[in-house]
């Protein structure tokens, strides 16, 4: 069945290999640009993103035919050949094996953007493994019943 509307919003964290801070930043925009291209051709809609030395936050509205994995998993190998073949990175560049991907309601979509553009600001205050850490934490939090 087709589906006319939706409102399928997905934050994407995508760490690089042995969380090493592998994105230069003077090729910070142009791997965001990338990766807004491939989501965009991809038939979703790039909202933000922002790419830190180790790891990489983005947050889109998804097309109903393409899943989270398959979106994650063409952004992740199209990013690695990228950097790669482009040199933006010191050698091969890859990400970890897995990804999270975190569903976000249409009303919290300014407050994302926000938490995703101010990256450096916030990793000021507290660094990523801890902030991944308290991601899983409040997004995997068991549902108790009344």
């Amino acid at each position: 069945m087709k589906v006319e509307y939706n409102n399928l919003y997905t934050h994407f964290i995508f760490t690089a290999y042995q969380r090493q801070p592998l994105i230069q930043s003077n090729f910070r925009e142009r791997i965001e640009k990338y990766i807004t291209g491939i989501v965009k051709n991809n038939g979703c809609q790039l909202y933000s993103i922002y790419a830190n030395p180790e790891h990489v936050h983005f947050l889109i509205s998804r097309s109903p035919k393409i899943s989270e994995e398959r979106i994650a998993e063409i952004i992740a190998v199209s990013t690695e050949n990228f950097i790669t073949e482009n040199n933006l990175s010191n050698g091969k560049f890859k990400w970890q094996d897995s990804c999270s991907a975190f569903s976000v309601s249409k009303s919290h979509i300014p407050k994302v953007c926000t938490y995703i553009i101010n990256q450096p600001i916030h990793h000021q205050k507290i660094n990523s493994q801890s902030e991944y850490d308290q991601f899983v934490a409040f997004y995997q939090k068991p549902i108790k019943p009344n």
